[in-house]
């Protein structure tokens, strides 16, 4: 996502408390392994966020390598060969994709894709009996969600989906001050993420490889928000859209808002554009005061501020690098990971019930 701003990294503070206890739980897990082996990464996908983010953050990881790619245009192929050292071997297309079956190299698929081809190339991944790390949104529909879980189950493979907030420590700090309520029970959630989208042609703009508008793209964040700081699943949405310009807007919402409504109580006001700038936060209301997180879900340089006037300002990290390397971590210990395919797939869940809440302007029931 062409963000400026979410390519700005904090430098670095004293360490705080949520950083030490992620380094410290993938030091302790390091042990367990009793291996000093790396998990090859190969990436499924080479646009902007693969160059950008994941090749320059798999050179940070302490248990990745990448040792693979996947891509549809052989002169990217060559240049990924000659920057990564990657062998000829260890390249691959989306036609051949199973014949990383006999490729030991490679242990996990990163697929990058657009939306709508997750669940096409993580299956194939899985069948080649690779574990998945799958980007979210985790696909277009909840059926596509689902044959992606049940290829990896059936396949014996792990599956993860790219929740790289999940890892960040402002994020987690803010989830601390709302699960130990610190301020009480929090009340009222206001979270919203966009940007101005550029490139009229480009994929997030077609419904058939997007599923939608900023609500897949951005919008998933703020959904996420509300959903790990309550720790509970909305009951109920109702959402509104609205497009300014037709012609660049023909296919997908150019703005959504939504409302959700929780089961302690909470109620979470939401939105998500692709027509504005300066929209990446969060602010909780609880019983006896708030905190935010502005901006929250940015690339780097994330920080918040409590209504006591502290301010939440932990050491910035490579989200995308703990989030490989904790996934490394659960394939060398035999552990779950705490992003799992049913994340994914209660996000989508959520999102289409948004969608048709905008549709019919009707309040709609969830599960």
């Amino acid at each position: 996502m062409k963000i400026h701003t979410r390519r700005e990294f904090l430098k670095t503070t004293a360490l705080a408390a949520a950083s030490v206890s992620l380094a410290g739980s993938f030091a302790s897990r390091a042990r367990a392994a009793g291996t000093d082996r790396k998990i090859g990464f190969a990436l499924a996908g080479l646009g902007n966020l693969s160059t950008r983010q994941l090749a320059p953050a798999l050179q940070k990881t302490k248990y990745c390598r990448l040792t693979g790619i996947v891509t549809g245009h052989p002169a990217k192929a060559e240049q990924w060969k000659a920057q990564y050292q990657i062998p000829d071997r260890n390249i691959y297309n989306y036609d051949n994709m199973e014949q990383m079956a006999d490729n030991p190299d490679i242990d996990v698929v990163y697929v990058v894709t657009p939306n709508a081809l997750h669940a096409e190339h993580s299956i194939k991944a899985a069948k080649a009996g690779k574990h998945v790390l799958c980007e979210k949104p985790m696909e277009v529909s909840a059926e596509k969600c689902r044959q992606i879980i049940d290829a990896c189950q059936q396949a014996g493979r792990q599956l993860a989906i790219g929740y790289r907030l999940h890892f960040e420590p402002n994020n987690l700090e803010c989830i601390r001050l709302a699960r130990e309520k610190v301020f009480g029970d929090v009340k009222i959630i206001e979270a919203g993420f966009g940007f101005p989208i550029g490139d009229p042609t480009q994929w997030r703009l077609k419904r058939d490889l997007a599923g939608g508008g900023p609500l897949m793209d951005v919008g998933i964040y703020a959904l996420q928000a509300t959903r790990y700081l309550t720790g509970e699943e909305p009951v109920q949405v109702s959402a509104l859209t609205t497009v300014t310009d037709p012609v660049k807007f023909r296919e997908v919402e150019e703005s959504i808002v939504w409302q959700a409504k929780f089961p302690g109580g909470a109620i979470a006001f939401c939105s998500a554009t692709y027509g504005a700038q300066g929209l990446a936060q969060f602010t909780a209301h609880a019983q006896k005061g708030w905190f935010k997180l502005d901006p929250a879900f940015n690339y780097g340089g994330i920080r918040g501020l409590r209504s006591d006037k502290q301010e939440i300002h932990l050491p910035a990290i490579d989200q995308f690098a703990a989030e490989m390397d904790d996934f490394a971590q659960c394939i060398l210990n035999h552990e779950p990971t705490r992003v799992p395919g049913e994340e994914g797939l209660r996000d989508v869940k959520i999102m289409m019930a948004i969608y048709e809440a905008a549709r019919t302007g009707k309040t709609v029931n969830l599960a």
